[in-house]
């Protein structure tokens, strides 16, 4: 008899229904989705009928490699074996065992494989099967983002070199700081700009300009003001300052200018009870206003209540300035761009999805190529929907149009599968927003009942991944309010019901009051020794020393083992200061540790090394290239070695003389080897001359260790990149490469993986990833979101954000939602960083976390608090090992634990490995709280 969440399991992946399903994290949605996939093809579906569309193209290859491994092992299983997992797929009666036995031999035959894709992949096929109905160059290549990053850097200087007057509105708008970014973000600019459009969304009538409200607000003139003067500089101190304000204006012929300076003296400031208004009993002075100046307070009142009044009008026109030169320059920079992008026959990956969904909707040849779309697909599965932007449902929606159009030519059940969670949607910066995945739920189940093929609305509640313990936190700490922005408040059971689990709380270290002074040799941005992130790291570090070789019940297969490096995964927001130092960290204690899961490749050692010999192959005449080679693994020269190789040289003597009359022959072996080379190999065959023919792979892991590999592995991507793109050369090449900085990201192993390797990351790179032991120690307050330069406002109208102060209202309402979106979002970051663990969490925070929803550490902490979260207590200050959980963690000041069913090793002789002494914390004093189910 199947338990509760395999029914519900077997329930989502029955492939006569179409399902919407909203599945918890760790519930096993990849499951489902390889479950229904099974079943559609037990049940006679073509694999080429069958279209899987994920967000990841790792996602996609993990799904993929899950269905034909489990169609693999149906076509060896005995008929028992074979029947009895049929059955636990939900395939009841008869099944048809040689038909299922066929099943791999049917899909790796397929033409073109299972399409099991993300949907910029589909796009891509599409537009080249149709590239004449699409609009695009035939044979079209995809723009990566370096590539698209030098394009933009080249319009730019087009524009500069062409004098184009568009190029004045970027620097109105434009410090140059992350110009680039700035640049990537420019989106529906298609069309020139619409002023009138422009003005009513900043709230002002079309036609509108700021002659017309500097006419209206100085119809009088402002001959008062001028007559005000010498009689303020005869008054108080205040009134003397407010005359310092006014001598400059040129108050017979008022302008923009001296609307501002009477902004700034007859109004009120933004922290006044009621700011920007008039200081009709406030200004001049009570001695002025009941004497000298008593004439010209009517004037002057009049005055204030049209500088009131005018203000606000002001800062919209200014704003609709800005608007406007923004769509000006980005109609301009865009038009160059798509020009560039045609011209090389490239498409980015907006181009991919928006040239897609214009070819199934706009298009005159729509219908043809749904038609033909339409009778090679008759399923559709699209994994994690919460991240699908608006743009990617309007292709999804044109492909299942027929899905919902009655019924069809050809007898067939048709189906659409969508899997997400809301509450894991944190992708917000590639367009995925949650109101749209609660729309199109909505509207597509009205879709489906209107044909009278209801879709059914399910939820996968169940987790085979966290223990009670961390499900209990999780739905506590997103109780109530603290559930905004995550749809539904989230309520998890746990499937492994007894499995112990632990939760640890760290007091949060303050910042000191004094940094302790370093070493005078020291760099200048080097924390100080009592830095709060420097204690954080050293306690992370000491706590994961102590607990590895410590037993842990595995969550996978029940039984006490001990934890492993790989068993750690460290979970930060943002890699700040405290991700460097926790690698290092772990560094210094000689623990196994990944290194970061991104890096930059002009920054890695073994990169820099090899560099630097081609810019010697490039030029033998560059005497530090050289010097830095020769000193780098790759021929491992001393210091020393290297002062008497080069001192003493005459005026123009280079280095690579000295060296070839040198006695390190094993380095002018290598040097002109490849020198003899550079003329004839391009550089990608010259770097692997080095690191293969010449060992230099080899000597440079010896000594950088292994993760040398991620950035010598892109440097050869790049090469290859570079020769498909340019002609090749080796100085080009080099040129090529300090264009722009790189971004390496690293795949590390799970936890499975052998010993492992301790792994840091942030929480948006762990989505899809689980570990036995989550460590969180980045949850102090955080700065307000970093605002983006422009808002999506009415009807796709983009406008410009601005400062706090300088926008109206309207732009003022978009960009508190934007923020608040923002925030919302990074409450879902916390959910997704919490359910990653499986046994053992915890979390920790280095500076200020301030209360409520300031901080994680805060939101964490007053879900602890909550009475309604089970726990027990238990102060015994030894039941750590008891328990057969690792030692503290941190010095113990205070501890709330369960020791029920916690693992401890099996009474077998010889089961326990030998227990390490135990280190002095170097870190700070935290409290641990742990609990475990009741």
């Amino acid at each position: 008899m199947m338990d509760e969440a395999t029914l519900a399991q077997v329930r989502a992946a029955d492939p006569h229904r179409s399902t919407w399903l909203t599945a918890n994290a760790g519930s096993g949605k990849t499951r489902v989705l390889t479950d229904r996939v099974a079943r559609l093809l037990l049940a006679g579906t073509a694999p080429e009928r069958i279209l899987c569309l994920t967000y990841t193209k790792a996602a996609a290859t993990e799904m993929q490699n899950r269905l034909l491994a489990r169609l693999g092992q149906w076509a060896m299983l005995p008929e028992p074996a074979l029947r009895a997992e049929l059955a636990r797929l939900g395939e009841a009666g008869a099944p048809d065992l040689p038909a299922a036995r066929r099943l791999f031999a049917r899909a790796i035959e397929t033409p073109g494989g299972l399409k099991v894709q993300t949907i910029h992949s589909f796009c891509a096929g599409v537009l080249r099967r149709f590239p004449i109905e699409a609009g695009v160059p035939h044979g079209f290549t995809e723009l990566d983002d370096r590539s698209a990053a030098l394009i933009r850097a080249e319009i730019i200087e087009e524009m500069a070199r062409d004098q184009a007057p568009e190029l004045q509105d970027l620097l109105a708008l434009h410090s140059g700081e992350r110009l680039d970014a700035f640049l990537a973000g420019l989106r529906g600019f298609e069309a020139p700009a619409d002023r009138d459009a422009l003005w009513t969304a900043c709230g002002l009538a079309p036609g509108e300009d700021m002659r017309a409200l500097l006419a209206q607000c100085f119809a009088d003139g402002a001959t008062v003001i001028a007559a005000l003067v010498p009689h303020l500089l005869k008054g108080s101190t205040t009134d003397q300052k407010a005359a310092a304000k006014l001598a400059p204006g040129n108050w017979a012929q008022p302008g923009l200018a001296e609307l501002a300076i009477l902004e700034s003296v007859l109004l009120t400031g933004a922290g006044a009870k009621a700011p920007f208004t008039a200081k009709y009993d406030g200004f001049p002075t009570k001695a002025l206003r009941s004497g000298p100046c008593a004439e010209l307070l009517d004037d002057l009142a009049i005055l204030m209540a049209r500088v009131e009044g005018a203000r606000p009008r002001r800062i919209a026109l200014a704003h609709a300035e800005r608007t406007l030169a923004l769509h000006r320059f980005g109609h301009a920079f865009l038009a160059r761009y798509r020009a560039q992008k045609a011209a090389h026959g490239r498409l980015d990956f907006d181009d991919l999805i928006d040239r897609t969904a214009r070819l199934l909707s706009e298009n005159s040849m729509a219908q043809w190529v749904l038609f033909r779309l339409d009778g090679g697909i008759d399923h559709i599965l699209v994994d994690e929907a919460q991240d699908t932007s608006p743009a990617q449902w309007q292709v999804i929606e044109r492909l299942t149009d027929e899905f919902t159009a009655g019924q069809g030519a050809r007898d067939q059940t048709r189906s659409l599968f969508v899997v997400g969670d809301p509450k894991q949607s944190i992708y917000s910066f590639q367009g995925a927003d949650i109101a749209v995945f609660e729309a199109r739920r909505t509207g597509f189940a009205q879709a489906f009942q209107a044909v009278q093929n209801p879709m059914q609305v399910l939820e996968l509640r169940h987790s085979f991944r966290s223990s009670t313990a961390i499900l209990s936190l999780v739905d506590q700490v997103f109780a109530g309010d603290a559930a905004r922005g995550l749809g539904d408040p989230p309520q998890h059971r746990a499937f492994r019901t007894q499995m112990p689990g632990r939760v640890d709380l760290w007091p949060a270290i303050p910042k000191p009051d004094k940094p302790q002074p370093g070493d005078w040799t020291d760099p200048v941005d080097q924390p100080a020794e009592n830095s709060e992130t420097v204690q954080l790291a050293r306690a992370v570090a000491d706590a994961v020393g102590q607990m590895l070789g410590q037993p842990i019940h595995d969550a996978k297969t029940g039984a006490v083992r001990r934890i492993r490096a790989g068993d750690v995964l460290i979970l930060v927001q943002r890699r700040s200061e405290l991700f460097a130092e926790i690698i290092a960290a772990l560094k210094s204690a000689n623990l196994p540790v990944a290194g970061a899961d991104r890096l930059k490749l002009a920054g890695e050692m073994a990169v820099q090394d090899i560099r630097a010999l081609l810019s010697v192959l490039a030029t033998p005449e560059d005497d530090l290239s050289l010097a830095a080679c020769l000193r780098s693994p790759l021929f491992g020269l001393a210091e020393e070695q290297l002062y008497r190789l080069a001192a003493g040289r005459k005026r123009g003597e280079y280095l690579w003389r000295r060296l070839r009359e040198s006695s390190h022959r094993h380095a002018v072996e290598v040097l002109a080897d490849l020198m003899g080379q550079t003329g004839f190999m391009r550089p990608y065959d010259l770097v692997q001359r080095l690191l293969i023919r010449h060992g230099g792979r080899e000597r440079l892991i010896a000594r950088l260790g292994p993760e040398a590999q991620d950035g010598i592995d892109e440097l050869l991507s790049q090469a290859l990149s570079y020769e498909s793109s340019e002609t090749p050369s080796l100085t080009g090449f080099l040129v090529w490469l300090t264009g722009d900085d790189v971004e390496v990201r690293r795949q590390p192993g799970s936890a499975g993986d052998g010993e492992g390797l301790i792994r840091v990351m942030t929480v948006h790179g762990s989505k899809g990833l689980e570990s036995p032991i989550v460590v969180m120690p980045d949850c102090a307050q955080r700065k307000p979101p970093r605002e983006a330069p422009v808002l999506p406002g009415p009807d796709g109208l983009s406008l410009w954000r601005g400062r706090k102060g300088e926008r109206p209202d309207p732009v003022e309402d978009l960009a508190a939602m934007q923020t608040e979106r923002q925030l919302q979002e990074r409450k879902r970051l916390l959910y997704v960083g919490l359910t990653r663990a499986e046994s053992w969490l915890i979390v920790a925070a280095a500076g200020e976390t301030g209360a409520a929803e300031d901080s994680w550490h805060a939101m964490v902490q007053a879900a602890w608090a909550a009475p309604t979260w089970p726990r027990r207590a238990c102060r015994r200050p030894g039941a750590a090992r008891s328990c057969g959980w690792p030692l503290a963690t941190g010095p113990r000041t205070r501890r709330s634990r369960c020791c029920r069913k916690s693992p401890r090793w099996p009474s077998r002789t010889g089961c326990a490995p030998r227990r390490r002494r135990r280190r002095k914390s170097s870190g700070p004093s935290p409290r641990r709280l742990w609990a475990a189910p009741r």
